[in-house]
C-alpha cells in the first residue's frame, strides 16, 4: 500500500504538473491556428506578463491599497500592457510580412522575443520578484488508505482548474463565436479571407490579445511556482514536445500532450533515475515527442494536412 501510495503522489504531482505546461503551450496554440505562425516569443510575453503583474501590485500594496484592490489594478494594467504587445507585435512586426513564408514569420517571432526580454527588464526591472496570489501549501489526502496519505500541492490544484477553464473558453470561443469562426478561416487561407472582407490585421491583433492575456495566466501561477525572473522566459522550450505531441492547432490536444509530458517524466525520473543516473525529466519528452513524430508527425490531436500538388 506504500508503494502504491507513493506512486500515486508521484503520477497526480506529475499530472498537474503537466498541466502547468499546458498553460504556456496553449498561447502558442492559439497563434499557430489562427495564423500559421509559431511564435517563439511566447515565453517572452509570459515574463512581460509576470512582470508588468508584480512590479504595479508591489507598489500598490506598498502604498496601502486592499490586497483586493491592488490585485484587480495590477491585473488590469499587465492586460492593458499585454493588448500593447499585441497591437505593436501585429502592426510593426507580423502585419508587414503577411503572406510570406513561414521560416520569415518564424524568424520575426524571434526576434520580438528579444525584444520584449530586453524592453520588460528594461522598464521593469530584473530581480527575481516573489508573486504569492495563489495558496502553496499541500493537503493530504487519503490518509485512510496510505500511510502518511498523498501530498498534493494546492498550486498544481489551481493551475488544472484554471487550464479547464481556459480549455473550455477558448473552445467555445473558436467554435461559436464570429470572430473565432474568422480565425479559423483566416488560418486555413490569408487570401481567401481576405476576399470575403475579413480584416486580417484586426484578426491578428484578436489573436496576439488572447494569447497575451494567456500568457498573462500562466505567469500567475509560474510567477507563484518560481517567482517572476529571467529563466521563465524558457518555459518555450519545456512548451515545445506539449506542443509535438498534442498537435499545434489543438486547443484540447495541449492539455493532453501536458498531462503525458508530466506524468511521464515525473515516473521516469522516479523509477528510472536509480538505473540510468539524474536528470531524466529534462529530456524525457523530448524522446517522447519524438516518437509520436515518427508514428503521427501532426501529433495526437493535430490536424492532417493534405497537399494536392
Amino acid at each position: 500500500m506504500a508503494s502504491l501510495g507513493s506512486f500515486l503522489e508521484v503520477l497526480i504531482g506529475g499530472l498537474l504538473s503537466g498541466v502547468l505546461y499546458s498553460l504556456v503551450a496553449l498561447g502558442f496554440v492559439l497563434i499557430y491556428k489562427a495564423s500559421g505562425v509559431f511564435n517563439f516569443a511566447q515565453g517572452a510575453m509570459v515574463l512581460v506578463a509576470g512582470l508588468a503583474l508584480v512590479r504595479p501590485l508591489d507598489w500598490l500594496v506598498a502604498h496601502g491599497f486592499p490586497n483586493w484592490a491592488a490585485i484587480a489594478l495590477a491585473l488590469v494594467f499587465a492586460g492593458a500592457v499585454m493588448a500593447l504587445c499585441a497591437f505593436v507585435i501585429e502592426r510593426y512586426i507580423i502585419g508587414p510580412l503577411l503572406n510570406q513564408d513561414g521560416l520569415t514569420l518564424f524568424m520575426s517571432t524571434i526576434g520580438a522575443g528579444f525584444i520584449l526580454e530586453g524592453l520588460g527588464q528594461m522598464v521593469f526591472g530584473s530581480d527575481v520578484y516573489p508573486l504569492k496570489l495563489y495558496p502553496t501549501d499541500a493537503w493530504f489526502l487519503f490518509e485512510g488508505l496510505f500511510p502518511g496519505g498523498v501530498l498534493v500541492n494546492k498550486l498544481d490544484v489551481w493551475g488544472g482548474l484554471i487550464a479547464g477553464v481556459l480549455v473550455g473558453g477558448l473552445a467555445a470561443f473558436f467554435q461559436y463565436t464570429k470572430t473565432g469562426r474568422a480565425l479559423r478561416a483566416v488560418a486555413d487561407d490569408h487570401a481567401a479571407a481576405q476576399s470575403v472582407g475579413i480584416p486580417i490585421s484586426w484578426i491578428w491583433f484578436v489573436v496576439w490579445l488572447v494569447a497575451g492575456l494567456v500568457a498573462l495566466v500562466a505567469a500567475t501561477v509560474w510567477g507563484t511556482k518560481l517567482g517572476v525572473q529571467f529563466s521563465i522566459v524558457f518555459l518555450a522550450l519545456k512548451a515545445l514536445p506539449v506542443l509535438i505531441i498534442g498537435g499545434f492547432t489543438s486547443v484540447p490536444g495541449a492539455i493532453v500532450g501536458g498531462l503525458m509530458v508530466g506524468a511521464g517524466e515525473k515516473l521516469a525520473e522516479v523509477y528510472l533515475g536509480p538505473f540510468m543516473g539524474g536528470g531524466i525529466e529534462y529530456w524525457f519528452a523530448y524522446v517522447v515527442a519524438l516518437a509520436v513524430l515518427m508514428v503521427r508527425p501532426q501529433g495526437l490531436f493535430g490536424e492532417r494536412i493534405i497537399e494536392r500538388i
